[in-house]
């Protein structure tokens, strides 16, 4: 399913290490945002920024993700894997 906004496909967008991505999907895992980045080390997990006071936090491979733009471009770095234990 596409959404639509007059007449032209409706195109998402996020950064992950100030590099811009564009998709037609409204929500991606991170699993599926991590695919997108060429150089992604796989030993590294996927932040996402957060926006005012909110923390920044890890998103999980099965985890979706909406790229709707109500605050604005949604931002992801990545950081080691967090190791407890």
């Amino acid at each position: 399913m596409c959404d639509k906004q007059n007449g032209h496909q409706q195109m998402y967008f996020f950064f992950v290490g100030g590099k811009k991505y564009e998709t037609d999907r409204p929500a991606l895992t991170g699993l599926q945002i991590k695919a997108r980045v060429a150089e992604w080390n796989s030993s590294q997990d996927l932040v996402l920024e957060g926006h005012g006071n909110d923390p920044d936090r890890v998103i999980g491979d099965d985890e979706r993700v909406s790229l709707d733009k109500d605050k604005g471009p949604l931002r992801f770095s990545s950081a080691p894997t967090a190791n407890f234990g």
